[in-house]
């Protein structure tokens, strides 16, 4: 099969999961095509059936904004006709599937179905504003096919669009191989290659909290810190931030005003996160809102138990008093109980541990990729 596929290429869960998807429908045998206006940040590897496919946004002074949604439409409506593809698939409703729609009319209906996977914030935060509403309402139920990252999200958006169209549940997945606790390495061997090439070091008595995003407000990360300046005035632990984004400078005032700064290390971003959450003893996502919690699935993977949000989709993946413990996001002091109750137990630890890989592999790609490959067929067969 043919498939063309569109996402963000920036560091985010939407953009990381449409990789992956990519990824394994390539090694399936299956040729794919990434369309977009940069090469996906977890795309890093050479494969001969995946290409990818610039969006080039003109720049002319008469535009105060580029028109990227236009530019899309048009480099996708090409590699539609160069390369005949069978479906196109696009993650994350703004723009795409505006773009998509207009494809479509250029190439011909008849030529080409699209499926539209909504993510979460293209639909509560995004989608959902005024600028936006209709427009997201109509490429949604234009689409040949929706699916959604959770059945949190698919209720959100039926009840925030009146949505009058069938939206398929398909979770997010992870490659369980992949994510997996380096046994092959010491702890003391992984942190110092960790911190390689960075400032900072973990003893072997230190306890470690991880938390790894994009730093949007959303992700309220200045209630890690606040949590973790708590936590260790009982236990003796680091804090490993993975990521950048626009609230990266506040978290850094947060922790230098808390005295935290040899405690709370800022990772950057980095493009295998394998090795951190393998020395990780928790995993902290206290999020406003997760409509799925990609980075918490991969933390379990690793066999790291979550605090994470009780708001949105992470319940469903989370379940919460056997691999973490799920939290109001907004209740710092709730944060710091959660995790020190998981940090005061070993056994705990150690069975939280074993239940939260337990739980990743029920959302292993090998059980994940074959529902969507169904649902392409579906769609595709569709009159």
């Amino acid at each position: 099969m043919k498939i063309g596929i569109t996402c963000y290429p920036t560091f985010g869960g939407s953009g990381a999961i449409a990789t992956e998807l990519g990824i394994e429908l390539a090694k399936m045998g299956h040729c794919v095509h990434f369309i977009s206006y940069g090469q996906p940040f977890r795309l890093k590897k050479d494969y001969g059936n995946i290409f990818f496919h610039e969006v080039e946004v003109m720049a002319y002074p008469l535009f105060r904004y580029p028109p990227y949604t236009l530019s899309l439409s048009v480099k996708m409506s090409e590699v539609i006709d160069s390369e005949n593809l069978d479906i196109l698939h696009v993650h994350y409703a703004m723009p795409h599937a505006t773009s998509a729609y207009l494809a479509q009319k250029i190439s011909g209906e008849d030529k080409i179905k699209y499926i539209t996977t909504l993510h979460g914030t293209d639909i509560t935060l995004i989608g959902n504003h005024h600028s936006f509403f209709k427009i997201t309402k109509f490429s949604i139920e234009q689409s040949n096919g929706v699916t959604c990252v959770s059945e949190y999200l698919r209720q959100a958006t039926e009840e925030t669009f009146n949505i009058n169209k069938d939206m398929k549940v398909i979770y997010n997945f992870v490659d369980t191989k992949k994510y997996v606790r380096c046994p092959d390495m010491g702890r003391e061997m992984a942190v110092k290659k960790l911190f390689e090439n960075r400032q900072g070091n973990i003893a072997k008595d230190e306890l470690v909290i991880t938390h790894i995003s994009n730093f949007r407000p959303v992700k309220k990360v200045q209630n890690i810190i606040k949590a973790f300046c708590k936590i260790i005035k009982h236990v003796n632990a680091k804090l490993l931030l993975v990521g950048d984004g626009p609230d990266v400078s506040w978290c850094r005032t947060i922790a230098d005003k808390l005295k935290l700064n040899d405690r709370v290390y800022f990772m950057g971003l980095m493009e295998d996160i394998v090795p951190v959450l393998s020395i990780s003893d928790i995993y902290m996502l206290p999020s406003k809102s997760e409509s799925f919690g990609l980075s918490a699935l991969e933390a379990l993977s690793c066999s790291v138990p979550v605090v994470g949000t009780k708001n949105g989709g992470l319940p469903e993946v989370v379940q919460d008093g056997l691999c973490g413990y799920l939290i109001d996001p907004d209740d710092v002091s709730a944060i710091a109980d959660a995790a020190l109750r998981i940090l005061s137990s070993s056994a705990l630890l150690s069975n939280m541990s074993s239940n939260s890989r337990k739980r990743a592999l029920l959302f292993d790609s090998n059980k994940i990729i074959p529902q969507y490959i169904a649902y392409y067929n579906e769609v595709l067969n569709k009159g």
